[in-house]
Formats: C-alpha cells, structure tokens, sequence
C-alpha cells in the first residue's frame, strides 16, 4: 500500500492509502477526489484523469507509452511531467507519491 497525496488545482490537498496493483487513478476515483472523471474507466482512451507528477517521482512512475502520448495530445496545458493516472500502477516503491490535477480539470 502507498500513500498517495492528490493535490487539485486549487491546492486542496487529499493524502490516500492505495492498495499495491490499483491505478493513481482508481485510488483517486474509489475515495471520491475532485478533478480526476476518468471517463474511460482506465482503458487509456481519454485524458480526464491527467496528473503532474512532481519531478522526484517520474523515474519511479516510469515513461509514457506511445498510447498515453496519443492522449495526452487531447489534454489541456501538458507539461514534461504530465502523466494520466490510470497508467501509473500503485506500488510500495510509490509511498508517497505526490501528483496535482490541472485548472482544466475541476
């Protein structure tokens, strides 16, 4: 399990246990946090679950695939450290992970 610290656009700030093999994003959407929809459910085929990933933690979240690039090109205001979280697995390695939703996403 990993704690996991979700940060809206505001800075409303939101520290979740997350059990090893679920998504940043299933954590995000099971505890109710604003600013992640997943639209999708997880499948990687829309952008609403886009997250900043603060820069100490992007070698542990690992790179983007070339699906994840596809979709972040819908995404508003994506930066190098943009990531969509139904892509980044929950581990021990990820206790606590810090991530920030974008103002697009409210």
């Amino acid at each position: 399990m990993a704690k996991i610290t979700y940060i809206e656009h505001d800075g409303t700030e939101h520290a979740i246990d997350v059990k090893n093999g679920l998504s940043v994003m299933e954590g995000a959407v099971k505890n109710n946090i604003p600013g992640i929809d997943a639209d999708c459910g997880g499948a990687c085929a829309c952008a609403t679950c886009h997250v900043y990933v603060k820069d100490e933690w992007l070698e542990k979240t690992g790179v983007r695939s070339a699906m994840e690039e596809s979709m972040l090109d819908f995404a508003e205001g994506v930066q190098d450290n943009s990531r969509l979280s139904c892509q980044i697995k929950v581990s021990d390695e990820l206790d606590g992970l810090i991530v920030t939703m974008p103002e697009s996403q409210h």
